[in-house]
């Protein structure tokens, strides 16, 4: 959420950015509506504060006459502009209650600023590459089979079956294949937590506080699975509960970095992704994935955005994928980033690189929703954390990429090196 005294202040800056993130979308009736309803508060505010300033003198004066003699008409008439006054402020509540509503709403619209040193442009043909990685790794097989239908041949992988038991877009792990996903969990965890990361695993089920607080809620309630009987979400990924451990919270600012690592199934409708990737793992209703989360000092977060890539950078190159790491332009980020950079893992079957992990900065903008604060110690106020995240890595797409990139010619598929010791098997 931006900072209403920032709109109020620079709103012109804070036009060009918005117009930065989409050339179609206006955004400069929302916010004159926005510093409409900013100035019909403050002035609610002001004469509050001037009938409870009066009220508490009358209080007085009414103590005061209510000592002398011949004062009962005086008094009486206090008592009555008290009352009156009583009732002036109880009137203001529903109205000072309606534009507050009014006004979160709004700002709540509002995606965040991309910061400065994002790179500007319409969408993700503007993206930048920042560099690859893994190139001698790149596999020498001419016939390289897509990796469903390689994990179909395997018979770790049932799509068939799934879909009986669900629907579309859902699949089934089998032997060797639900043996892979276990140890591709384990060593990400391993990997991450000998990083300097905290485990955690929190509930998969989430309240939807927890989804404004992070931004998924009120735009993306179409892309959520909601139980509503119970004001509860599947999460779309473990961002939302592991940030939102922190909502309401004053920490110290020693507590800072809090970083943490945390595997949990998510679950996506893709609703905006019809007849994309119907085949294979890449975009599924349900999918495994270990995230990183990390809540830091605003003048580390660069730093930490930085070092957050290279964590999510580590399980690729120890796993030898080939990938590129590509920073992405104001036009194609994410509702709630600030900054992002995409990682995205070589598939040799269809010769494109492909998202595997997306790691961003957010800035203030989720901490002023979830209202998660530091303080420094010997400093009045508080101030906001800077949250950040991205997946370390998404498990099914990992598996995709293994058994395109480490298929042999015999039709078998090479187990990478580092999960061996977790697999107790060198092939597939």
């Amino acid at each position: 959420m931006l900072d209403i005294k920032q709109i109020r202040d620079n709103l012109s800056l804070i036009e060009e950015k918005l117009k930065s993130r989409s050339s179609t979308a206006e955004y400069g009736e929302t916010l004159q509506t926005i510093l409409k309803l900013d100035q019909q508060q403050r002035e609610l505010e002001v004469t509050r504060t001037q009938l409870n300033a009066r009220s508490n003198e009358i209080g007085k004066l009414v103590g005061q006459k209510s000592r002398q003699e011949g004062s009962t008409e005086e008094v009486a008439e206090l008592k009555i502009e008290g009352q009156e006054i009583k009732n002036q402020v109880s009137e203001l509540d529903p109205q000072e209650k309606e534009i507050r509503t009014q006004l979160r709403n709004l700002l709540l619209q509002l995606p965040n600023l991309p910061s400065d040193s994002t790179p500007i442009g319409k969408d993700e043909r503007e993206n930048v590459e920042i560099r690859r990685w893994g190139d001698e790794y790149l596999p020498n097989n001419p016939n390289i089979l897509p990796h469903w239908e390689i994990g179909e041949k395997l018979g770790i992988l049932d799509t068939k079956k799934a879909v009986k038991v669900a629907q579309s877009r859902f699949v089934s792990l089998i032997g060797a294949g639900a043996a892979l996903e276990r140890a591709l969990i384990n060593f990400m965890l391993d990997t991450q937590i000998n990083a300097g990361y905290l485990e955690v695993l929190p509930p998969i089920l989430v309240n939807s506080d927890s989804l404004e607080g992070t931004s998924q809620l009120p735009k993306f309630s179409e892309d959520l699975f909601q139980c509503k009987d119970d004001d509860l979400w599947l999460i779309p990924t473990a961002e939302v509960p592991v940030t939102n451990l922190y909502r309401d919270e004053v920490l110290e600012a020693d507590q800072l970095p809090i970083k943490h690592c945390a595997y949990t199934p998510c679950f996506r409708r893709e609703a905006g992704s019809y007849g994309r990737d119907t085949k294979g793992l890449i975009r599924l209703h349900q999918f495994n994935k270990v995230e990183l989360v990390k809540l830091v000092k605003p003048e580390n977060s660069a730093a930490e955005h930085e070092a957050l890539v290279q964590n999510a950078e580590a399980i690729l190159q120890a796993l030898k994928l080939p990938y590129r790491v590509i920073e992405l332009c104001t036009g194609d980020l994410g509702f709630g980033a600030a900054k992002c950079y995409d990682l995205e893992v070589w598939l040799p079957s269809s010769e494109t690189y492909r998202e595997i992990s997306s790691c961003s900065n957010f800035h203030d903008f989720q901490a002023r929703r979830a209202n998660i604060r530091f303080k420094e110690k010997g400093k009045k106020g508080t101030q906001f954390v800077h949250t950040l995240n991205g997946s370390g890595l998404a498990v099914g797409r990992t598996m995709a990429a293994i058994l395109e990139n480490y298929q042999q010619a015999d039709g078998t598929v090479k187990i990478p090196d580092v999960l061996q010791p977790y697999l107790r098997r060198e092939i597939l």
